[in-house]
């Protein structure tokens, strides 16, 4: 179990050095639970399902999590009301009860809380970085409100809307992640890692790093990229990665939004908990110290990141009681082919099948190569339209 004593904020525990241990992908593993919709991916669940969430942060603190991740991703006013996306609750309304589910786990544990905003529809339809700002302005006060412990700007694909949730995170005086969903080729605008590490840090940010998009190694690889071009301009700063639970050797720079099996196809390229060792020493290896997860992550894999990690944190999870060290659990299996396979050169070793002789190993991804200011990418509060999807249709058959 985790050291008792009070609790110190996550700078506190950087700077010691220590470990940080982030949670999963919640919009990707409510909606697996029936909670959340593909396509807009919002998070009314906090306020309609409360109990759904809740369960939720308590398997990801069971299994070793230090942050309760406010379940606020996509929760901006715009995104909520985004091409016809109806609700009963308002934005505030979802983030405080977003903020009151996580302050109420992490109190059950050694967590932290930390509030988070993500990119906006009305920078993709290059509104001003006064309207962009408020947006963020009225989650963040939310958060103080509520007085998380950390915030977080996760998922921006340009590295200028991420400078400005920082700018607006920074005034409430609490520490400040900035987290891109980008790869090693950059932002969308062909802005380098290390450059966008740069401006982050330079815009506020303690902590920066990548999440989402990408699988673990891509991630853990640009994040080393930002490390770099941070050092490289003599600043300072502390790092973070929450990547993809899919392998994406094949994506481009978009991303796993661009493989053809996203969002309803992708479990065959799930991660195990094994490659989640892989990652979490890869990680560490390379200088970061928060560590977590994002789409497809669901408790187990946090898990296996904990227990990759226990030496150096100096504890096991409590979800580690039901499960044996490198399967030694086993052991006690009836057939005795099974309690052959009770040891860690097995599973490190072992390339599993995927089952399914006539699927491709990889894939072709989308490349339309949109983004902001793009006439497809113009948000509205009306339903997609008829009108508007026949040509996307033509398009997409007219690529394959």
């Amino acid at each position: 179990m985790a050291p008792a004593g009070a609790k110190r904020n996550i700078l506190e525990r950087l700077d010691a050095g220590e470990i940080v241990i982030g949670d999963g992908g919640f919009v990707f593993a409510l909606e697996k639970r029936g909670y959340v919709k593909a396509g807009p991916w919002t998070p009314e669940a906090a306020a309609e399902h409360p109990e759904a969430v809740r369960q939720l942060h308590r398997e990801f603190l069971r299994s070793g999590s230090n942050v309760m991740q406010t379940f606020t991703f996509y929760a901006s006013d715009d995104k909520l009301e985004n091409r016809g996306n109806a609700q009963r609750f308002t934005g505030a309304q979802i983030n405080e009860a977003a903020c009151d589910l996580a302050r109420e786990v992490a109190n059950e544990g050694d967590a932290m809380v930390a509030g988070g905003v993500s990119q906006t529809p009305s920078y993709l339809s290059c509104k001003s970085e006064a309207e962009v700002k408020g947006i963020f302005k009225r989650q963040l006060n939310v958060f103080v409100k509520k007085n998380v412990d950390f915030m977080i700007a996760e998922y921006f694909e340009h590295v200028e809307e991420a400078e400005w949730a920082v700018q607006v995170l920074k005034t409430s005086g609490k520490p400040v992640c900035a987290s891109l969903c980008i790869g090693p080729d950059g932002d969308l605008n062909g802005v380098s890692p290390g450059d966008c590490a740069v401006r982050l840090v330079k815009a506020g940010a303690n902590i920066v790093g990548i999440n989402c998009h990408f699988d673990p190694m891509i991630c853990v690889k640009t994040v080393k990229m930002m490390k770099e071009g941070v050092e490289r301009a003599g600043l300072k700063a502390h790092y973070m990665v929450q990547p993809l639970a899919y392998h994406t050797p094949d994506c481009n720079c978009q991303g796993f939004i661009d493989l053809p099996e996203f969002p309803f196809g992708l479990e065959p390229r799930i991660l195990t908990r094994w490659d989640m060792h892989k990652y979490a020493r890869e990680a560490f290896n390379v200088g970061i110290r928060f560590i977590g997860g994002c789409c497809g992550f669901e408790p187990y894999h946090i898990r296996a990141v904990a227990e990759e990690l226990a030496t150096e944190r100096g504890y096991l999870p409590a979800a580690s009681v039901k499960h044996g060290n490198w399967g030694a659990g086993l052991e006690m299996h009836t057939k005795p082919w099974v309690r052959a396979r009770a040891r860690r050169d097995y599973w490190e070793k072992l390339k599993p099948a995927s089952g399914r002789p006539k699927c491709p190993a990889m894939s072709t991804p989308d490349s339309w190569g949109v983004t902001k200011g793009h006439a497809d990418l113009m948000q509205h509060k009306e339903a997609t339209s008829l009108d508007e999807l026949k040509p996307l249709f033509e398009k997409a058959k007219a690529s394959h």
